[in-house]
């Protein structure tokens, strides 16, 4: 795969290169560059299939370089070191990231996917999808992108019912009856949409409360879903949980 790696600090970029060539022989480094301006010259110019972004570049980010191109027919892995903001950002898209100092196993799965998105002709898209929320607010998030094997299904926060484990996926409920099973564990989804409100009622259960009707007192506490559904309250959590719901 033909690769531009694109970091402000040039420690970086030879890091990078060189977990690349150890760990991902597949990878063909084309470019490298330390500036969005050379950034885009140079993806214009070689249209690579795979770009390692950095997200915070001084006082630019790697979000004003997919701003600047017309065509993304690359896949992207952000490379980043923890941008609360930007993360979940590229989260709430369903994007690859790594965090600096990169993990040579995360990097080689980072990889992995890349490879089945471009063999599976998946670009652009997402990264549109990106760019459209982080112009919309940076406070919120309305839409989330949920990945399945032929779609990628974008979806509105709010309109998601509950979430619940199953071993290392996950099953979303939505309003209209839908159930969406992704290959995330629920913990990811927990962190992502608690700043959405959503309340961790259960290890295996993520709640809305927009949708709980009432709080049931069996079983030493039980949420009654509007739509008949009855979720466990773990002991631990009961606290929490009433908490959430008496705002």
């Amino acid at each position: 795969m033909r690769t531009i790696l694109v970091d402000d600090e040039a420690a970086n970029l030879e890091n990078l290169k060189i977990l690349l060539t150890k760990h991902c022989p597949e990878i063909k480094v084309v470019e490298q560059a330390t500036t969005i301006g050379d950034a885009f010259a140079k993806v214009n110019l070689h249209h690579p299939d795979l770009l390692f972004l950095d997200i915070q570049m001084g006082k630019t980010t790697g979000f004003d370089l997919l701003k600047q191109l017309t065509e993304k027919t690359f896949e992207v892995v952000f490379v980043t070191a923890y941008d609360h903001y930007g993360i979940q950002a590229v989260k709430f898209a369903a994007l690859d990231y790594l965090l600096k100092p990169v993990d040579p196993e995360e990097l080689k799965a980072a990889v992995e996917k890349a490879k089945i998105r471009i063999k599976n002709k998946i670009d652009g898209e997402q990264l549109n999808f990106l760019l459209s929320q982080i112009k919309k607010s940076e406070s919120a998030i309305p839409k989330i992108a949920l990945p399945q094997q032929h779609e990628i299904r974008y979806v509105s926060v709010e309109d998601i019912v509950r979430c619940v484990a199953d071993n290392t996926y996950t099953f979303f409920f939505l309003a209209n009856g839908d159930k969406v099973l992704i290959s995330k564990p629920l913990k990811e989804y927990a962190d992502l949409l608690k700043p959405q409100g959503f309340v961790r009622a259960h290890q295996s259960h993520l709640v809305n409360p927009k949708f709980v009707k009432s709080w049931l007192k069996e079983d030493g506490g039980t949420l009654l879903m509007d739509n008949g559904d009855k979720i466990p309250v773990s002991k631990p959590n009961r606290e929490m949980v009433k908490e959430v719901l008496s705002k």
